[in-house]
Protein backbone atom coordinates (compact mmCIF):
# COMPACT_ATOMS: atom_id res chain seq x y z
CA UNK A 1 0.00 0.00 0.00
CA UNK A 2 1.17 3.55 -0.73
CA UNK A 3 1.50 6.51 1.60
CA UNK A 4 -2.06 7.56 0.77
CA UNK A 5 -4.84 5.27 -0.38
CA UNK A 6 -8.44 6.47 -0.70
CA UNK A 7 -11.39 4.27 -1.61
CA UNK A 8 -15.04 5.12 -2.32
CA UNK A 9 -14.77 8.61 -0.86
CA UNK A 10 -17.85 10.81 -0.79
CA UNK A 11 -17.85 14.23 0.85
CA UNK A 12 -20.41 17.00 0.90
CA UNK A 13 -21.23 19.88 3.21
CA UNK A 14 -24.49 19.76 5.20
CA UNK A 15 -25.76 22.68 3.11
CA UNK A 16 -24.90 23.53 -0.47
CA UNK A 17 -24.54 21.58 -3.67
CA UNK A 18 -20.80 20.81 -3.56
CA UNK A 19 -20.04 17.11 -3.62
CA UNK A 20 -16.70 15.38 -3.99
CA UNK A 21 -16.52 11.76 -5.16
CA UNK A 22 -13.22 9.88 -5.46
CA UNK A 23 -13.58 6.18 -6.33
CA UNK A 24 -9.85 5.48 -5.78
CA UNK A 25 -6.73 7.58 -5.26
CA UNK A 26 -3.22 6.39 -4.35
CA UNK A 27 0.11 8.10 -3.75
CA UNK A 28 3.24 6.01 -3.34
CA UNK A 29 5.72 6.49 -0.52
CA UNK A 30 8.33 9.10 -1.44
CA UNK A 31 6.30 10.30 -4.43
CA UNK A 32 5.99 13.99 -5.30
CA UNK A 33 2.53 14.57 -6.76
CA UNK A 34 0.89 17.77 -8.01
CA UNK A 35 -2.88 18.19 -8.15
CA UNK A 36 -4.31 20.67 -10.66
CA UNK A 37 -7.84 21.65 -11.61
CA UNK A 38 -10.33 24.53 -11.57
CA UNK A 39 -11.13 26.53 -8.46
CA UNK A 40 -13.96 25.02 -6.46
CA UNK A 41 -13.36 21.48 -7.70
CA UNK A 42 -12.36 20.21 -4.25
CA UNK A 43 -8.56 20.21 -4.25
CA UNK A 44 -8.20 21.93 -0.87
CA UNK A 45 -11.05 19.79 0.48
CA UNK A 46 -9.05 16.70 -0.47
CA UNK A 47 -6.03 17.94 1.51
CA UNK A 48 -8.27 18.68 4.51
CA UNK A 49 -9.77 15.18 4.32
CA UNK A 50 -6.35 13.52 4.13
CA UNK A 51 -5.15 15.63 7.08
CA UNK A 52 -8.23 14.71 9.11
CA UNK A 53 -9.36 18.32 9.38
CA UNK A 54 -12.58 17.18 7.70
CA UNK A 55 -14.14 13.72 7.56
CA UNK A 56 -15.96 12.12 4.62
CA UNK A 57 -19.58 11.01 4.52
CA UNK A 58 -18.43 7.68 3.12
CA UNK A 59 -15.25 5.86 2.22
CA UNK A 60 -11.83 5.17 3.74
CA UNK A 61 -8.75 7.42 3.86
CA UNK A 62 -5.54 5.53 4.65
CA UNK A 63 -2.38 7.48 5.45
CA UNK A 64 0.42 5.01 5.95
CA UNK A 65 -1.42 2.15 7.63
CA UNK A 66 -3.81 4.39 9.59
CA UNK A 67 -7.46 4.85 8.63
CA UNK A 68 -7.54 8.56 9.41
CA UNK A 69 -11.30 9.04 9.14
CA UNK A 70 -11.90 6.28 11.71
CA UNK A 71 -9.97 8.20 14.42
CA UNK A 72 -11.60 10.42 17.04
CA UNK A 73 -11.20 14.21 16.82
CA UNK A 74 -8.35 14.19 19.35
CA UNK A 75 -6.64 11.23 17.66
CA UNK A 76 -6.86 12.91 14.25
CA UNK A 77 -5.35 16.11 15.65
CA UNK A 78 -2.42 14.26 17.23
CA UNK A 79 -1.95 12.14 14.10
CA UNK A 80 -1.90 15.27 11.94
CA UNK A 81 0.61 17.09 14.14
CA UNK A 82 3.01 14.15 14.36
CA UNK A 83 2.74 12.68 10.85
CA UNK A 84 1.71 15.44 8.43
CA UNK A 85 3.41 18.72 7.54
CA UNK A 86 1.00 21.39 6.26
CA UNK A 87 2.20 24.29 4.07
CA UNK A 88 -0.37 26.95 3.19
CA UNK A 89 -0.41 29.81 0.69
CA UNK A 90 -1.02 32.35 3.46
CA UNK A 91 1.77 30.89 5.68
CA UNK A 92 -0.32 31.02 8.91
CA UNK A 93 2.57 32.44 10.93
CA UNK A 94 1.77 34.11 14.25
CA UNK A 95 2.62 37.82 14.22
CA UNK A 96 3.39 37.98 17.95
CA UNK A 97 6.10 35.27 17.75
CA UNK A 98 9.59 35.52 16.31
CA UNK A 99 10.67 33.24 13.48
CA UNK A 100 12.18 30.50 15.67
CA UNK A 101 9.13 30.40 17.94
CA UNK A 102 6.88 30.11 14.88
CA UNK A 103 8.91 27.16 13.61
CA UNK A 104 8.72 25.26 16.92
CA UNK A 105 5.13 26.30 17.66
CA UNK A 106 3.55 22.87 16.84
CA UNK A 107 5.66 21.38 19.65
CA UNK A 108 4.19 23.85 22.15
CA UNK A 109 0.51 23.21 21.42
CA UNK A 110 0.33 19.44 21.85
CA UNK A 111 1.50 16.74 24.20
CA UNK A 112 2.07 14.51 21.18
CA UNK A 113 5.40 16.27 20.46
CA UNK A 114 8.22 17.01 22.90
CA UNK A 115 10.12 20.27 22.56
CA UNK A 116 13.69 19.65 23.67
CA UNK A 117 17.20 20.86 22.89
CA UNK A 118 17.55 18.50 19.92
CA UNK A 119 14.33 19.81 18.34
CA UNK A 120 15.49 23.42 18.74
CA UNK A 121 18.83 22.55 17.17
CA UNK A 122 17.03 20.88 14.27
CA UNK A 123 14.83 23.98 13.85
CA UNK A 124 17.93 26.17 13.65
CA UNK A 125 19.53 23.78 11.14
CA UNK A 126 16.38 23.73 8.97
CA UNK A 127 16.25 27.53 8.99
CA UNK A 128 19.86 27.56 7.87
CA UNK A 129 19.07 25.18 4.99
CA UNK A 130 16.21 27.47 3.98
CA UNK A 131 18.39 30.57 4.04
CA UNK A 132 16.73 32.27 7.03
CA UNK A 133 19.15 31.19 9.74
CA UNK A 134 20.08 34.82 10.41
CA UNK A 135 16.46 35.88 10.96
CA UNK A 136 15.37 33.56 13.76
CA UNK A 137 15.00 36.32 16.36
CA UNK A 138 13.08 38.67 14.09
CA UNK A 139 9.31 39.14 14.34
CA UNK A 140 7.66 37.17 11.55
CA UNK A 141 6.15 40.43 10.22
CA UNK A 142 9.64 41.67 9.37
CA UNK A 143 10.12 38.90 6.79
CA UNK A 144 9.52 39.12 3.06
CA UNK A 145 6.86 36.89 1.49
CA UNK A 146 9.51 34.41 0.38
CA UNK A 147 11.10 34.33 3.84
CA UNK A 148 7.72 33.77 5.48
CA UNK A 149 7.11 30.80 3.21
CA UNK A 150 10.52 29.37 4.10
CA UNK A 151 9.67 29.69 7.80
CA UNK A 152 6.35 27.93 7.18
CA UNK A 153 8.14 25.09 5.37
CA UNK A 154 10.59 24.76 8.27
CA UNK A 155 7.65 24.51 10.68
CA UNK A 156 6.03 21.80 8.52
CA UNK A 157 9.25 19.77 8.26
CA UNK A 158 10.39 20.05 11.89
CA UNK A 159 8.48 17.01 13.27
CA UNK A 160 10.02 14.90 10.45
CA UNK A 161 6.60 14.09 8.97
CA UNK A 162 6.31 11.35 6.40
CA UNK A 163 3.73 13.35 4.43
CA UNK A 164 3.78 17.00 3.33
CA UNK A 165 0.52 18.58 2.12
CA UNK A 166 1.05 21.90 0.34
CA UNK A 167 -1.88 24.10 -0.70
CA UNK A 168 -0.77 26.70 -3.28
CA UNK A 169 2.44 27.01 -1.28
CA UNK A 170 4.13 29.19 -3.90
CA UNK A 171 1.03 31.19 -4.85
CA UNK A 172 2.14 34.44 -3.15
CA UNK A 173 5.70 34.40 -4.45
CA UNK A 174 7.47 36.09 -7.36
CA UNK A 175 8.75 33.82 -10.17
CA UNK A 176 12.36 33.60 -8.92
CA UNK A 177 11.26 32.81 -5.37
CA UNK A 178 8.72 30.24 -6.60
CA UNK A 179 11.32 28.09 -8.28
CA UNK A 180 13.87 28.51 -5.50
CA UNK A 181 11.48 27.68 -2.65
CA UNK A 182 9.99 24.70 -4.49
CA UNK A 183 13.52 23.40 -5.02
CA UNK A 184 14.22 23.82 -1.29
CA UNK A 185 10.97 22.03 -0.43
CA UNK A 186 11.74 19.17 -2.82
CA UNK A 187 15.25 18.76 -1.46
CA UNK A 188 13.98 18.71 2.14
CA UNK A 189 11.26 16.20 1.24
CA UNK A 190 13.87 13.94 -0.35
CA UNK A 191 16.32 14.35 2.55
CA UNK A 192 13.59 13.34 5.02
CA UNK A 193 12.26 10.55 2.75
CA UNK A 194 8.82 12.14 2.86
CA UNK A 195 5.90 12.12 0.41
CA UNK A 196 4.65 15.39 -1.11
CA UNK A 197 1.11 16.17 -2.30
CA UNK A 198 0.84 19.72 -3.62
CA UNK A 199 -2.17 21.62 -4.94
CA UNK A 200 -1.05 24.20 -7.49
CA UNK A 201 -2.31 26.48 -10.25
CA UNK A 202 1.23 27.11 -11.46
CA UNK A 203 1.63 24.90 -14.50
CA UNK A 204 5.24 25.99 -15.03
CA UNK A 205 6.20 24.02 -11.92
CA UNK A 206 4.56 20.75 -12.94
CA UNK A 207 7.60 19.31 -14.66
CA UNK A 208 9.34 19.11 -11.28
CA UNK A 209 6.83 16.58 -9.91
CA UNK A 210 6.87 12.80 -10.35
CA UNK A 211 3.18 12.76 -11.26
CA UNK A 212 0.39 15.23 -11.99
CA UNK A 213 -3.29 14.50 -11.35
CA UNK A 214 -6.00 16.63 -12.96
CA UNK A 215 -8.80 17.06 -10.45
CA UNK A 216 -11.36 17.19 -13.23
CA UNK A 217 -11.04 13.40 -13.13
CA UNK A 218 -13.07 13.66 -9.93
CA UNK A 219 -15.67 16.08 -11.22
CA UNK A 220 -18.56 17.11 -9.04
CA UNK A 221 -21.69 15.11 -9.76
Amino acid sequence: MGMIHIESLIFHYPSGEFQLKIPEFTIGRGEKMAVIGPSGSGKTTLLNLIAGIMTPVNGVINVGNIKVNRLSDAQRRNFRITNIGLVFQDFELLDYLNVLDNIVHPFRITGALELNKEVKQRAIALAGEMGIGDKLKRPSNDLSQGEKQRAAICRALLPNPKLILADEATGNLDPDNKTHILDLLFRSVEDHEATLLAVTHDYELLKKFDRVVDFQDFQRK
